[in-house]
Parts: C-alpha cells; sequence; structure tokens
C-alpha cells in the first residue's frame, strides 16, 4: 500500500571517486517512469564511472513497469563494463525484482478480448502513452507501456538467427545438466529404497504395472502383430525374386527380437505412461501438492517419481516381448497364406536364427529405455511451474525428449553389442 508516500519521487547523486552513488525516494512507478529514467541515463552518460549504486532505502512505492526500468538501466550499464548495485530493498521490492524474467523486457503479456464482430483479437492493453518524440528516444520504454499483443510485421525482429543459435545451445546445456542431476537424485533414492524397502509404497508400485503394463499390453500387441505382417510382406516381395522365401522367417524374427521390438514398445509406452507421468507430477506442482510433501517431511523423489521408475522398469520388458511374440505371429500370418510354409518350418527357421545373447539384449535395452522414459517423464512433470500451459508444454516435451533418448541410446547400444559380440 502506498499510505502516506508522497506522490512525488526525488533523485540525489553523489560522485565520489569515478563511483555514482544514486538516492532515490517518493514513488516510482508507470507515471514518472519516462522522467526519472531519462533522469538516471542522463547522469551516467555524462560520467566516466567505474561504478553505479542504486540506493533504494527511501523508496516507498514501486510498481513493477518502474521495476523493469530499473533492471533495463542495470542491464544497459553493465553493457558499458560498469559494475551496477541495487541496494537496500525491501520485501516488496525484492519480491518484484524476484518475478522479473529477462524475456520480459522483450516479450510482454497481452490479454484476448472479444470484438464487436464476435472474433478473437490480440488487442492493445493500453495505458498512458508517450509523446511521439518519446516513442523515438526510447524503444523499450514505449513498448514497455503499450504493450502489443502482435509483433509489428514491418521492422525487423530482434533476436537474429545467431543470438536463436546461442539460446538454443545454452537451453539445450542446461536442459543436459538438470537431467543429469535428475538422474543421480534418482540413484540416490533408489540405494536409499534398497535399503528401506519397506519406505518403498508397494500399491503404487503395482498401480502403475497395471496402467503402464496391463493396460498397453492391447495397442503393443496390435503393434508387433501389424509390423510383422509388414515386414514378411515387404521380405516376401524382394525375395521372391530370387527364390529365397525360406529365409522369410529369420528376417522377421531377427527384425523383431534385435530392433523393433524393443524400440516401438518403448515409443508406445513413452506416448502413454511418459506423457501421463509428467502431466501428473505437473499438476501436483501446480496445485502445490509437492510443496504440501515438502513441508510433511517427505521426500517428492522418492515419493513420486520411485514407484513410477520402478513399475516402468519391470514392464516394458514384458510388453517387449509380447511385442516380439505378436511380430512374429505376424510373420507367421504372411509365410502360412502366401509363402506355402508350414508351422513347423516357420519356427525352425526363426529358432535358428535367434540366439539367447539376441533376446537377452532385447531384453537390457527394453529396460534402459524404460529408466529414461520414466525419469525423463518424472523430471519434466518436476519443471513445471504454474499454469495448464506449463503443464501441456513440459508433458509434449516429455515424449519428444523420450523418443530421441530413446533412437540414441539404441544407436549406442547396437554399436556396442557389435563390438561384445
Amino acid at each position: 500500500m502506498r499510505g502516506n508516500c508522497p506522490e512525488d519521487y526525488n533523485i540525489s547523486f553523489t560522485l565520489k571517486d569515478l563511483n555514482l552513488f544514486i538516492n532515490l525516494s517518493g514513488q516510482f512507478s508507470l507515471q514518472n517512469l519516462m522522467v526519472f529514467r531519462s533522469d538516471i541515463k542522463s547522469k551516467i552518460s555524462k560520467q566516466k564511472l567505474k561504478s553505479v549504486t542504486i540506493d533504494f532505502s527511501g523508496v516507498c512505492y514501486l510498481d513493477s513497469a518502474a521495476a523493469l526500468a530499473f533492471v533495463q538501466i542495470e542491464k544497459e550499464v553493465a553493457s558499458q563494463n560498469i559494475q551496477c548495485r541495487l541496494i537496500n530493498l525491501n520485501n516488496k521490492s525484492k519480491g518484484i525484482f524476484n518475478v522479473i524474467h529477462d524475456d520480459a523486457l522483450l516479450s510482454l503479456p497481452f490479454k484476448f478480448e472479444k470484438s464487436q464482430d464476435g472474433f478473437m483479437y490480440n488487442l492493445i492493453e493500453r495505458r498512458k502513452l508517450p509523446s511521439e518524440s518519446e516513442k523515438s528516444q526510447d524503444g523499450f520504454i514505449f513498448r514497455l507501456v503499450e504493450r502489443r499483443g502482435l509483433p509489428p510485421q514491418s521492422k525487423k525482429s530482434h533476436r537474429d538467427f545467431i543470438w536463436q543459435i546461442g539460446q538454443s545451445s545454452m537451453q539445450f546445456a542446461t536442459d543436459f545438466v538438470n537431467f543429469i542431476t535428475f538422474i543421480g537424485e534418482l540413484l540416490v533414492a533408489f540405494f536409499y529404497t534398497i535399503r528401506h524397502p519397506k519406505e518403498l509404497r508397494g500399491k503404487d508400485v503395482l498401480f502403475y504395472i497395471h496402467r503402464a503394463g496391463v493396460d498397453g499390453l492391447p495397442i503393443v500387441a496390435m503393434i508387433g502383430l501389424l509390423l510383422g505382417l509388414i515386414i514378411a510382406f515387404m521380405s516376401f516381395l524382394q525375395f521372391k525374386m530370387v527364390g529365397a522365401n525360406i529365409y522369410v522367417p529369420s528376417l522377421v524374427s531377427f527384425a523383431m527380437i534385435k530392433e523393433l521390438g524393443p524400440l516401438m514398445t518403448a515409443i508406445l509406452v513413452a506416448g502413454r505412461s511418459g506423457s501421463a507421468y509428467a502431466a501428473e507430477i505437473g499438476t501436483m506442482m501446480v496445485n502445490e501438492e509437492v510443496d504440501a510433501l515438502h513441508t510433511m517431511g517427505f521426500e517428492p523423489i522418492r515419493f513420486l517419481a520411485m514407484p513410477k521408475v520402478i513399475a516402468t522398469v519391470i514392464v516394458v520388458p514384458i510388453l517387449t516381448v509380447y511385442a516380439d511374440l505378436f511380430g512374429v505371429v505376424g510373420g507367421m500370418i504372411i509365410g502360412i497364406t502366401s509363402l506355402d510354409l508350414t508351422i513347423k518350418t516357420y519356427v525352425t527357421q526363426s529358432m535358428k536364427t535367434i540366439q539367447v545373447f539376441d533376446i537377452v539384449t532385447s531384453l537390457i535395452k527394453a529396460a534402459v529405455f524404460a529408466g529414461l522414459i520414466s525419469a525423463i517423464g518424472c523430471q519434466r512433470g518436476f519443471q513445471v511451474r504454474s499454469g495448464a500451459q506449463d503443464v501441456g508444454k513440459f508433458t509434449t516435451s516429455a515424449v519428444v525428449v523420450a523418443i530421441f533418448m530413446i533412437v540414441v541410446a539404441d544407436s549406442i547400444f547396437a554399436i556396442m553389442f557389435y563390438y561384445i559380440k
């Protein structure tokens, strides 16, 4: 509340040994933003300085627009290799500065309004607009005050191509570090669960086994069957030209058990269960249920993530076996109906190709894929901060990243098992 705060503001400048001290008092808001920002900028530009210290001890009112202006001043001063500090902020002012993100300086919010024709438009939220001369003097403040919902089509974007590459690279590196950190926390929780097995919620593990495994059997079986049919039919069209139809069972069995079975099962589980994990934990984050767990003394990773990870690691290898089995059955249908092979001949040819090593490596890959899917889903869920948009964003991210990591891991396994064998 403003209370007895004076309506005007006062700024005093003290220069000592190339160090500029700026003492603020009174109100700093959108109404006087253009004036006080111009005063401070002009004073700084006239001096050759080593540091700038802005003292907020006398400020009795500060709104978000003024806070954004001070952040912009701080960034501009820092860009000139001048140290800038904001000191003596009270708790309310600290709260305003804490919620300001760098992107807020460039990408400002807008609101939807319904026009007379019944359509929704991104309309301008107008306040007290500056004059034309003020617009030309400071484009940032004009954008801050006018808040356009639609970007100007005739002007060049402020984010050039190289800047976007740098931002994407930094985001990728940050995501990678966060994921590795989360994997470490999961391993700590896993070893803790091994030492204290009674703290693992068995009912939750059984629940996720049912939801990720039993409920996923029909779609996994259908996809496996169709893959077997497709591979057998397409290989038959090629092999019949050289009279090598007898090798179709070997190709179908090898492809399903070695690669396609675990890969397609993992992709299906990522779409079904990985997204569900991210959405579930993300919704709990929005509703502050995870904070409540912290308050009650529960560790969220052990309480929420471990049952999901353990259940997924258990069921995905089993689903992979089902996918392999139905893939072989699908190939058998084509073998019997189109290749004039008997069931015994088809099974014998399949067994000649498949070795125990292939089955074991397939199950190992499935277990690793399951760990990646569940870990990414849970980690993305914990990254949600506010709103349904965040839930949707990180749920989508969980599926995309999980599929990408599955393909990367499968490539590594293919090279590694080749040299091991």
